[in-house]
């Protein structure tokens, strides 16, 4: 579990473990539990509960020419990042 503090009111709490109750087959105890589990978030209980997984939103390009640049800029850091551990450890050949 996540280290995460959460401040809930003890007067929501019931209002939450009852939502749950309506939408899931738990028992009192369990939904109290789930509810815990959860963060005190009733609807991410009743997402586990139902299966539904958090959907990641893959990274939205604007254009071709971007994704282009994109990989390029890349490439280009990578090779000028393995470019200076070879000068620091004296692999590569100095021109002057």
């Amino acid at each position: 579990m996540s280290d995460k503090i959460s401040l809930v009111e003890t007067d929501l709490i019931e209002d939450k473990v009852q939502k749950i109750l309506r939408q899931t087959d738990y028992t009192e105890e369990v939904a109290r539990e789930k509810l815990k589990q959860h963060s005190y978030d009733e609807v991410a209980a009743i997402k586990a509960y139902l299966g539904v997984t958090e959907k990641k939103a893959p990274s939205k390009v604007a254009s071709v020419n971007q994704e282009i640049y994109r990989q390029l800029r890349h490439k280009l850091d990578n090779n000028m990042r393995d470019y200076q551990m070879r000068v620091e450890k004296g692999e590569a050949k100095k021109i002057l």
